[in-house]
């Protein structure tokens, strides 16, 4: 089986709620530690085969798969993760700005508050990126005001404030 299938498998299987906690905290603890390895070498290519990269941060084939799985969207080239053997040879470069912002985007406090990003984004650079993933949900309306005394826009010929805005 390929690692990213028995990743998939691994994610999807029934367990009781204590388990499927102890589960994800145990992946958790092992993502932090690449990550920690990671922005801590301050190089943003990792590279080597799928199984030697799985051995370097600790964790199975499978779970290096589901990390690819979470990184892939920051990397400058992504991983066809479907594709992906033991013996694939990798070379990850990762997008720390992109990476940052996604860490956002997928709420893990855990990943983007690490000691470990002072070295590599400024503060500054890190307040933007963290107020651009805040704006991003925001909707801004972008057309002109209808004011009271204007037409109304639904076509009656009357002012806005005798018509739609009469009650507003």
């Amino acid at each position: 089986m390929k690692p990213y299938e028995e990743w998939t498998q691994l994610v999807e299987t029934e367990r009781a709620k204590p388990e499927h906690e102890a589960f994800w905290d145990a992946y958790f603890a092992k993502e932090t530690e690449a990550y920690r390895a990671i922005l801590a070498d301050k190089k943003s290519a990792v590279s080597g085969t799928e199984a030697e990269l799985a051995e370097r941060f600790n964790m199975t084939q499978a779970e290096f798969a589901g990390f690819l799985d979470g990184v892939n969207t920051s990397l400058k080239t992504e991983v066809d993760l479907e594709k992906l053997e033991a013996d694939t040879q990798l070379a990850l470069e990762i997008d720390f700005e992109k990476l940052y912002y996604n860490m956002h985007k997928a709420k893990a406090t855990w990943l983007y508050e690490l000691p470990e990003w002072d070295g590599l984004l400024s503060e500054d650079r890190r307040r933007e990126l963290t107020k651009a993933y805040r704006m991003s949900g925001v909707y801004v309306h972008e057309g002109a005001r209808v004011g009271r005394n204007d037409p109304c826009p639904c076509g009656s010929g009357k002012k806005y404030k005798n018509c739609c805005g009469k009650n507003a």
